[in-house]
């Protein structure tokens, strides 16, 4: 490709909903969760599909979609295989940002703070939740680290498969749990002629202190 491509044609006119200041609430774990329950709702397609952001100790940053399986006020829950592109860089640099996109209700939020590990035990019971299929995907496959091909990718798969017929699969020590512990929000509703209405908190010791952004 040897020319710039202009998409200046593709824009959306936002209509959907506002978000009133008067009426909000000083925690934004009751906003998340309130949003969250409206995106199911509304059968957003994987409506808890979020792109998780790390960085090395240098600094570099990379970005990928993981799937959020739980939260509460101690935090954002995901999992993946900790010798993994996002999972080395936690190791070397524990923080992350993560946003979340609900395009039918015109909505984004982003988060941000520190990551931690979950203990073994949580991970453990987790991972026996999952269907079976894809625990042996979990146990058979070299995350983020070069394969031949599809096929040696399957042939791997099917060798873990016949190895554990008949048998639980165990969670690999290499897979696991992680949870962000959040230090900032960002709520975003997007509104008529691009004047959003942005809010942000911060944590401030035990409590919370809310600003409107400008858009």
């Amino acid at each position: 490709m040897n020319r710039e491509v202009q998409l200046h044609g593709v824009r959306r006119h936002y209509s959907f909903g506002t978000i009133d200041e008067r009426t909000m609430p000083d925690d934004p774990f009751v906003v998340f969760e309130h949003w969250m329950h409206e995106a199911i709702a509304a059968d957003l397609y994987e409506a808890n599909a979020m792109a998780l952001a790390t960085a090395t100790r240098a600094g570099a940053p990379s970005v990928r979609m993981v799937l959020l399986k739980s939260f509460d006020r101690r935090g954002f829950v995901f999992y993946g295989g900790y010798g993994s592109r996002k999972g080395r860089e936690l190791a070397a640099n524990p923080r992350a940002a993560l946003l979340l996109w609900w395009d039918r209700l015109e909505r984004q939020v982003r988060i941000e703070g520190s990551v931690e590990r979950l203990s073994a035990a949580e991970s453990d019971a987790y991972f026996a939740r999952r269907p079976r299929r894809s625990q042996i995907a979990a146990t058979s496959s070299p995350q983020s680290r070069a394969v031949a091909g599809r096929k040696a990718l399957l042939a791997r798969y099917a060798a873990a498969a016949r190895r554990l017929e008949g048998r639980a699969v165990p969670r690999p020590k290499s897979w696991g749990g992680y949870r962000m512990v959040p230090a900032r929000f960002e709520f975003w509703q997007g509104r008529a002629d691009r004047l959003h209405d942005r809010f942000v908190y911060e944590r401030r010791r035990a409590d919370w202190k809310r600003s409107r952004l400008g858009p």
